[in-house]
């Protein structure tokens, strides 16, 4: 048997699992509802008032805008606040008419009539409530974020069109295009009441947000929606007293649904849109919802005295944190403090059956559509509410205001309404997400769906938008760049991009242009190769080789293209720990066979000829020129680190045993089987051997290094010995032993200049007392070195951020020497709990909890601290250096750089965007994230 054992993890198996009726909580899962009575704490009821007053104007708005009965809206608020928010997965979420099925709704009800469309909002809430039974809901979610958002957009641009129309005295027309061509008319016969109270009202929610001073956290108080259509109204009574103003009619003549009539596809497609748009909007708000309730969790908590001594009055009561955990073992986790607990999460499927309920509801009493409103769930966590009572009691005043304020709200002018949608659509257009989908290369789905819908209506712009986003996936899956250059007496063929049936064509011509019997390089610089596209390679390689012929195929990143079955299961890989290392425990097998399996370096060389060979057993880099052979010492360097080479020996790190040094050609034709399964030997079963233990790894790990790594790196070193280190980057990251600088950066000898301490602190230069250790760095690499930029990394499951979330220890107790270096780490906490900066976030996703929220936070926080060194800011107002900030997960070893730009409305300035293996060097990915 061989020796070669995978090292097993504590991993907890399927059996151990508790069960679901065990009452044990699972990792992922939503947490159970509470049990109890229904509680209404003050904070909710304060919060109710706030969303009840905002609730009130923007439903007989989206009433209005769309045609309808202006009671409907009342009924739909009170019906969503009420049944949506007793049943609901996400307890903070306002529901209530849909301003995403504005312009749905309108063309419904043009179309059907009004008791038609009731009885579709019926439809579509039945479909709402099989789709959660079937937790479909995150799978909606799915959809391109460029799709959903452009219609979003779209949705709002139809809205703004059909509202600026009312402002202006006019009515609207039947679609957005007729809104648009009609526009110039009623632009020449406008009347001066309407645009008045409009610009108004728009003047107020404008300004209102903005007001300055003491007076001004007073008056923000109130909804700023509330306070226009109250200004407007004062100041139409007075100014205007015949305009157009809400006209209720009595509830005596209310409209319920009737059997639809008409078509049946079309009132199926028209029951799918309604259910797709209010799912869509429903979903995305409770996401919204989530992530703006955990942030404010988080910065309550962290705000408090002892920053986490209390726990939130949302969990339960965790173990206390120790006073220091800055490493622990593999397998285990944290203990938790009330800052690391993960908020809680909404319940997706539950939330679009509550939804679904809801709509069955309100389209059986005569009301809107229904759906969950960012606008009003935005206010509702703003104003302090912490469960569904504050969304329950909202939906109460709603549905007592329909009743007893009916006199009081047909002082409204349409036209303050009016505005107050027209507004409501404008920023459905965020900027925000079109930066972001251009970032992404996905602004033409984006664009194609907007004008889809504003052109032909929700449901056809969503097609058109699906259609263009496959056209573009297609694109960029067939879009293959290949290129041939003679490099004397030698092709090299670099191919960039996805290699596809849709290629092979191109590659096939462009491999038949190559003189038969010449040696060749073939560079494949993609992700995915099909099959089609694997036999054109192999059948031409087969031919070159037949023809005497040497073909080397590398990929850009130095791994092989495809390696030996037995190499996916070799322990003896690059960056692998010192204790999964068994390969030098079997009696006649060579470490260098063992890494040649891997991504390790070696020469060009032709590994004979026969069919499957080729492709197989390219090398990683080629390995002409100074700068290839320093890169092929770079990989050799980070491929052997923590690797034991040795074959048993243990009492010395003497690169002269040449017992197992053969040439690597010579290895590698003997040591490596064909891709043929018909041709693998079966290698003998090799005794097992006792395990490398305490100082031994060590010896073994140098005696490897002596014996592999030496020969490679040796004439780089000499080279950098007598010219002296030139490196290009300042890299101060942390001192975590999971953090390996040189393979996360691909880095070689002389390309950092790393500086490693205890939670990547950068010491503020008038508050080191005595420690002058990394400003000495800073100074040494900014004026001596002249590097170009610096880099500051944290990374996941730090316990010197960890530490500081326990809380400062015993101030009666002696200072030790690891709380006076985090006090530098102060200012992190501070920052993360303070109003008056932005959370760093990940782009894509919330942080987890607390702990990775602060170990973002402390990046940026640090990058202030290097911005203060007289040194780096010289060097940044000449501009000749560059800062940059960068975040490591260690469990999903992803990378993700800091990006920096200006907010608007919800979004946060500090991002930390993903860094994909498809960026490549000079797209501006560094320029894009220098801070």
């Amino acid at each position: 048997m061989s020796a070669c054992v995978p090292t097993r993890h504590n991993r907890t198996s399927r059996s151990s699992r508790p069960p679901r009726a065990s009452g044990v909580k699972r990792p992922h899962s939503p947490p159970p509802p509470r049990g109890g009575r229904f509680r209404i704490a003050g904070a909710d009821l304060s919060a109710s008032i706030t969303v009840f007053l905002l609730a009130v104007p923007m439903s007989l708005g989206l009433a209005v805008a769309m045609d309808a009965p202006l009671e409907a809206g009342l009924i739909s608020a009170a019906i969503g606040g009420i049944v949506a928010g007793l049943l609901g997965g996400t307890p903070l979420q306002v529901s209530g008419p849909s301003a995403g099925l504005t312009v749905v709704t309108a063309e419904l009800i043009q179309i059907y009539g009004w008791r038609t469309t009731c009885a579709i909002t019926i439809g579509a809430g039945l479909l709402q409530i099989l789709l959660g039974s079937l937790r479909a809901a995150r799978s909606a979610l799915a959809v391109s974020p460029a799709i959903v958002h452009g219609t979003l957009a779209g949705i709002g641009v139809a809205i703004a069109l059909a509202q600026l129309h009312i402002v202006l005295g006019g009515s609207p027309q039947s679609s957005a295009v007729a809104n648009a061509l009609a526009l110039p008319d009623q632009l020449g016969r406008v009347s001066p009441a309407a645009p008045l109270i409009g610009t108004l009202t728009i003047t107020v929610l404008i300004l209102w947000p903005r007001t300055p001073g003491r007076f001004g956290r007073a008056v923000r108080r109130i909804p700023a929606a509330l306070a226009a259509v109250v200004t407007a109204t004062a100041v139409a009574a007075i100014a205007a007293p015949g305009i157009a103003r809400v006209d209720l009619p009595s509830w005596r003549s209310h409209a319920l649904p009737e059997m639809p009539h008409g078509p049946v596809l079309a009132l199926a497609t028209a029951v799918f849109t309604v259910m797709l748009v209010a799912s869509l909007e429903s979903l995305l708000a409770a996401v919204a919802v989530d992530k703006l309730s955990a942030d404010r969790a988080a910065a309550q908590t962290a705000a408090r005295p002892g920053a986490g001594s209390t726990p939130p009055p949302t969990t339960a009561a965790p173990a206390p944190a120790p006073p220091l955990a800055l490493a622990l073992p593999s397998g285990t986790s944290a203990p938790a403090s009330p800052l690391s607990l993960p908020a809680r999460r909404s319940d997706l499927d539950r939330e679009l059956r509550a939804q679904g309920i809801a709509n069955t509801l309100s389209g059986l009493v005569g009301g809107l559509a229904v759906s969950g409103g960012a606008v009003r769930s935005s206010a509702n966590v703003r104003a302090g509410a912490t469960g569904r009572a504050s969304t329950v009691l909202h939906g109460v005043w709603v549905l007592l205001a329909t009743g007893l304020l009916v006199t009081v709200l047909e002082w409204i002018p349409l036209a303050a309404l009016a505005a107050l949608v027209m507004m409501v659509g404008i920023k459905m257009v965020s900027f925000a997400h079109i930066r972001n989908v251009h970032k992404h290369r996905e602004f033409l789905v984006y664009g194609a769906t907007i004008t889809g819908v504003v052109l032909f209506g929700v449901l056809k712009g969503v097609a058109i938008g699906i259609a263009v986003a496959v056209a573009v996936a297609l694109h960029r899956l067939a879009r293959t760049r290949i290129t041939v250059t003679d490099q004397g007496g030698r092709h090299l063929v670099v191919v960039r991009g996805q290699l596809t049936f849709l290629a092979v064509p191109r590659l096939s011509r462009t491999l038949g242009q190559l003189p038969q019997g010449g040696d060749a390089v073939v560079e494949l610089d993609g992700f995915f190769m099909d099959h089609a596209a694997y036999e054109a390679i192999q059948g031409w390689s087969t031919a070159q080789t037949a023809h005497g012929g040497r073909v080397v195929f590398t990929g850009r990143s130095g791994g092989r293209i495809a390696e030996p079955a037995s190499a996916a299961h070799s322990c003896c890989r690059p960056w692998t720990p010192w204790r999964n290392h068994h390969c030098h425990d079997e009696p006649g097998r060579t470490p260098e066979a063992s890494h040649d399996l891997g991504t390790g370096p070696g020469p060009v060389h032709d590994p004979g000829p026969g069919p499957g060979r080729g492709l197989g057993r390219g090398l990683a880099k080629r390995s002409t020129g100074t700068g290839r052979i320093r890169r092929a010492a770079n990989t050799g360097s980070t491929g052997t680190t923590g690797s034991t080479g040795s074959t048993g020996s243990t009492d010395h790190t003497d690169p002269t045993d040449r017992s197992a040094d053969r040439p690597a050609d010579l290895t590698e034709s003997q040591d490596m089987t064909t891709d043929s399964p018909d041709n693998a030997p079966t290698p003998a079963p090799a005794p097992e051997a006792p395990r490398l233990v305490g100082g031994n790894r060590l010896i073994s790990g140098l005696s490897s290094f002596q014996r592999n790594t030496a020969p490679l790196v040796r004439d780089e070193l000499a080279r950098l010995a007598v010219e002296g280190q030139r490196p290009s980057q300042l890299f101060i990251t942390c001192a975590d032993s999971r953090l390996v600088t040189s393979m996360i950066t691909a880095s070689g000898p002389g390309d950092l200049f790393t500086v490693r301490n205890i939670g990547n602190l950068v010491p503020l230069p008038d508050a080191e007392s005595g420690d002058h250790s990394v400003g000495a760095a800073i100074e040494y690499a900014v004026d001596v070195l002249k590097v170009e930029s610096i880099t500051i990394c944290g990374h996941s499951g730090c316990g010197a951020m960890q530490a500081l979330l326990g809380g400062e220890p015993d101030r009666e107790a002696p200072p030790t020497s690891l709380w006076r270096w985090l006090r530098h780490g102060l200012p992190s906490l501070e920052r993360m709990a303070s109003r008056h900066h932005a959370w760093a976030r990940i782009s894509g996703r919330l942080p987890t909890d607390a702990l990775e929220q602060l170990c973002l936070t402390n990046v940026v926080q640090q990058l202030d601290h290097l911005r203060a060194h007289e040194s780096v800011a010289r060097r940044l107002a000449e501009d000749t250096i560059q800062l940059h900030g960068m975040y490591f997960h260690v469990g999903e070893a992803q990378a993700y750089l800091l990006t920096e730009g200006a907010s608007s409305g919800l979004e946060l300035d500090e991002v930390f965007d993903r860094v994909d293996p498809g960026d490549a060097p000079g797209s501006g990915e560094l320029e894009r994230t220098g801070v």
